[in-house]
Order: structure tokens, then sequence, then C-alpha cells
């Protein structure tokens, strides 16, 4: 879903490789938010479920900063009001790795002991993951 079509040992490159632009990553975006979804939704579910909790106990959901769309659509099937839905991609976009840590820094204030927050990731490898923290101070 995410592929060079040139410049490795199959497709070396070329004048011709180069001037049809093969060298430059595509991404089937459609492909990839679905897996985006459906991935981060599923594991956020069973982290709820491993826990005990229910999407009511949920005080703030942490999701990969990717897009808009992907983190609105993912509270979606998780069941999460927008306002448990922490969003910072406005102000640095997607910053890959450093997503969650961001969110976290930006709204720090706003938690309180014992808020339960899901943070929910996608992203290299075509991997996705959750885990469930209970705020400590």
């Amino acid at each position: 879903y995410l592929k060079i079509d040139a410049g490795g040992s199959i497709l070396p490159a070329s004048a011709e490789t180069v001037a049809n632009k093969q060298h430059t990553v595509f991404q089937d975006g459609k492909t990839v938010y679905k897996y985006a979804v459906s991935g981060m939704a599923d594991v956020s579910e069973k982290i709820l479920e491993r826990n005990n909790l229910t999407k009511d106990d949920v005080n703030w959901l942490v999701a990969h900063q990717a897009n808009k769309r992907i983190i609105d659509a993912t509270a979606s099937r998780i069941g999460l009001e927008e306002d448990k839905v922490l969003v910072n991609i406005e102000r640095y976009g997607n910053t890959t790795s450093g997503t969650l840590p961001l969110v976290l820094f930006d709204f720090e204030k706003k938690f309180k002991k014992g808020d339960n927050i899901i943070f929910a990731a996608f992203g290299g490898g075509f991997t996705w993951g959750s885990i469930y923290l209970k705020w400590a101070y």
C-alpha cells in the first residue's frame, strides 16, 4: 500500500524510470485509511476489554495524528464523543512517531488524577497498537 516502483535491482534507475516518476513514493490512501481506522479501533477496544473498561470509562483518546478524518473515524468506531478526542494535527502536522508525545504535552493541563487515557497508533511497517494509561497526578 506504500511503494516505490523503481530504483532497485528488478527495475534499476534509468532516464525512463526517472522521467516516469517511478522513484517517488506511492500510497494507496483509501486502503491505508481503512486499515488505520480499523486497526487502531480494534486494538483500542481490545485494550478496553482487557482492562474491564467500557467506552464510557474513557476520559481521553490520544490517537496518532495522521489526519483528522482517520482520528474522527477511529473515535466514532470506538463510540467516543468528539470532546474526548485530543487533536493537535493542525498545529504540527503528522510528526510520525512524535504525534502521541506531542498530544500528551499539549493537553497535559486537561488531565486529572485518575483519568483513563487510551493511546492508539498506526504507522511504520503497517502496524498498529494501543495502550491504556491511568493518569497518576
